[in-house]
């Protein structure tokens, strides 16, 4: 007997539920793979977007992803929303580029500030036009009908004709869609809100749990080897010659593609076995000045001022005259200082790369998992010298991203593998590649100055991050003469984008300063903060969140009863992509052990009006138990151009055992847009966190992670 699997003993668990699952779009609606580039060619106007069937069921297309974070829920909601009809009768095909239109990459938290406005102006469009078919079958002014349940309504007799009738009445409505378009549309107010705003449950949820749902790395076609690449023994090695004619099983292939060599073979342990035959015959010309993360902040330092890494630029802000308010504080001894160091950290997602290519009469198709479908699709077009078009990318729900799957050489890889087996190939990446290739989130050094008035308050602000980024640099803190600037520097490991981008290393100097400027002028931490931001705008969000949290915390109480030999509460808060969070914190320390243990997390939250609260709560939740590991122990530590920790085994993300209490406060705005609730709710934990040491203490921390440089 064979033995069982997780996944397979997921499946007989839940087949009891599958087996009422018969309609097929619910497999398309799992990972855009039943909607064909023919059946869907050619569409125009709002048929783009929406089509609907003859059952009367819609089916919402778009180019956004669904990595976690359920947008594949919130879009079907947007739908339904303005159709008025039930979620689930919402079928949403994502991420393939030869059915969907490029609705840009799933990034920056702007699935709900720009995705879903697009999409409920769509089916507010498409609702018109059915209202204006329905005026005509009903023979009723439009003015006297209304859309509820799938159907309009001709309130004054009743009469009803349902969106299904009208979808199956011939090529009407399908003409209708084609020459409409969404401008003028008027979407439901917040007050009319009927789908939006209520807790909803996510449409893959049974799928995901039962095991029947399809990643990225379980895609299969006829004939499909598996792939693997050769990896250079250090960071910037250079291949220089290898023998491809070494002696390997009968089943697999050895490949040489310029720069790239791998294997192919039925299996991937067979792969395995010829990419090892294969390593030992490689030559390496290796860079032999690599630097090591001991030496990190004065190599950064160095650098300052380089090209950088590409992935942002130069940006400086500058208010008032904050050089006279710096040489007048300076005079009179009240200018404080501090550095604060942030270290390179990885994504970690329960899925590493994958990619399946397939090579068809010089067209290439790819599954992967990527957050920018058509920037994949752009950069195999420009590898491979091919028109876009005749490129296809599909991405099914993947299993993880935080920002670290912008890029497709995963992709790429097994295109080249596929064109030189003349086979389907499915490339894996190991949990040390992704580790050690996938880009890591920048390592900064921000450096922070305060110049103080006679009453302690400050008066003058400077900031300067080398290297880590702009995100959430600028202060939201009323203060009069202030400079923030962003340096680029020559990054010694390849970087990219990470959840929330800089915003964490960015919120941990300020507010970590400002804790530090509170505790010299003898002011609680929460007051210092609320007496140095405005009554208006973004200073009276973040007052908001800043009392929701202490009041559900009762910080008072608890800041004034904190007087146990090591333990602490600490607060923070900040703002980024248009959304402001503040959390409270408990810690207890274990300074011989040099462990932090987080007791409890009170984080409140606010992105304006709230879409969905069962999704927003599990957003800030996992968001606030991912920022625990940046803050408390993950680093990429590194020396002679190797990782020192490329295994889980060696690398501390977050555990059951160190998840705190957590209370997830939610303050609904609808008097505001609704903004992306994705990345915010990480940036106020590691400050806050500090802070709490410190009132435990006295041992201020500067840098991430903290347990590193908590002395002993």
């Amino acid at each position: 007997m064979s033995a069982v699997t997780r996944r397979g003993f997921l499946r007989l668990g839940g087949a009891g539920l599958l087996i009422s699952i018969t309609d097929p779009r619910w497999l398309l609606a799992q990972g855009a793979q039943g909607a064909t580039p023919d059946a869907v060619a050619g569409r125009a106007g709002l048929l783009a977007r929406l089509l609907i069937g003859a059952d009367g069921k819609v089916t919402l297309f778009t180019g956004k992803v669904e990595v976690g974070q359920g947008s594949r829920t919130q879009l079907a909601m947007a739908a339904a929303e303005e159709l008025a009809v039930a979620v689930e009768d919402v079928l949403v095909v994502m991420g393939d580029t030869a059915v969907v239109p490029d609705d840009g990459g799933t990034y920056g938290s702007q699935t709900t500030p720009r995705t879903v406005p697009a999409v409920r102006a769509g089916a507010a469009a498409a609702r018109r036009v059915l209202i204006e078919l329905g005026a005509r079958r009903l023979e009723a002014p439009s003015g006297e009908l209304e859309v509820r349940d799938g159907a309009i309504h001709h309130r004054p007799s009743g009469r009803t004709v349902s969106y299904a009738e009208l979808a199956s009445a011939g090529d009407e409505l399908e003409s209708a869609f084609a020459s409409a378009a969404p401008d003028g549309v008027e979407v439901r107010s917040v007050e009319r809100w009927s789908v939006l705003g209520r807790a909803t449950p996510r449409a893959d949820a049974l799928s995901v749990v039962t095991g029947a749902h399809r990643y990225p790395s379980d895609q299969t076609r006829p004939g499909m080897l598996h792939g693997v690449v050769l990896r250079p023994p250090t960071f910037g090695a250079r291949l220089l010659s290898v023998d491809t004619a070494i002696a390997t099983s009968p089943a697999a292939r050895v490949v040489r593609d310029g720069d790239l060599a791998g294997a192919v073979a039925p299996t991937t342990a067979a792969a395995r076995g010829a990419l090892e035959a294969l390593a030992a015959t490689a030559r390496w010309a290796e860079q032999t000045d690599h630097p090591s993360s001991d030496d990190l902040e004065r190599v950064l330092r160095e650098r300052a001022g380089g090209e950088g890494s590409g992935f942002d630029r130069r940006r400086e802000w500058t208010e008032g005259s904050p050089e006279q308010a710096f040489t007048a504080a300076e005079e009179a001894k009240r200018v404080r200082r501090g550095t604060y160091r942030v270290a390179y950290i990885q994504h970690v997602p329960l899925e590493p790369r994958a990619a399946l290519a397939e090579w068809e009469g010089g067209r290439l198709t790819v599954w992967t998992g990527t957050q920018v479908p058509f920037g994949v699709r752009r950069e195999l077009a420009e590898h491979f010298g091919l028109d876009p078009e005749a490129v296809r990318v599909v991405v099914p729900d993947t299993g993880g991203a935080f920002g670290g799957k912008h890029t497709g050489e995963c992709a790429v890889e097994a295109a080249r593998l596929a064109r030189a087996a003349g086979r389907p190939v499915m490339l894996r990446w190991s949990r040390e590649e992704e580790m050690t290739w996938a880009y890591f989130r920048p390592a900064g050094v921000i450096d922070v100055a305060a110049a103080l008035d006679e009453q302690g308050r400050i008066a003058g602000w400077r900031q300067v991050n080398l290297s880590s980024g702009a995100s959430a640099l600028r202060t939201p803190y009323r203060i009069a003469h202030r400079e923030e600037r962003y340096q680029p520097c020559d990054s010694p490991l390849r970087v990219g984008s990470y959840r929330a981008l800089a915003a964490t290393a960015n919120t941990f100097a300020r507010e970590g300063f400002l804790d530090e400027l509170a505790a010299e002028a003898g002011a609680d931490p929460l007051r210092f903060r609320l007496d140095h931001l405005a009554h208006d705008g973004d200073g009276a969000r973040l007052r908001g969140v800043l009392r929701a949290a202490a009041e559900r915390f009762a910080w008072d109480a608890r800041r004034a009863a904190m007087r146990s030999r090591g333990r602490g509460t600490g607060i923070a808060c900040g703002i980024e992509k248009g959304s402001v969070v503040a959390a409270c914190v408990e810690v207890a320390v274990d300074r011989p052990g040099r462990r932090i243990r987080v007791l409890e997390v009170t984080q409140a939250f606010e992105c304006g009006a709230i879409h969905n609260p069962d999704n927003l709560r599990a957003q800030n939740e996992g968001n606030l138990i991912m920022a625990l590991g940046g803050a408390l122990r993950e680093e990429i530590r590194f020396t002679g151009g190797n990782l020192v920790s490329p295994r889980l085994g060696d690398y501390p993300v977050p555990r059951f055992s160190d998840l705190p209490e957590i209370e997830s406060v939610l303050v609904d705005r609808p008097d505001l847009p609704s903004v992306g609730a994705g990345e915010t709710p990480m940036i106020a934990v590691a400050p806050a966190i500090a802070a709490a040491v410190f009132h435990a203490t006295g041992i201020r921390l500067r840098d991430l992670p903290l347990e590193k440089a908590l002395p002993a």
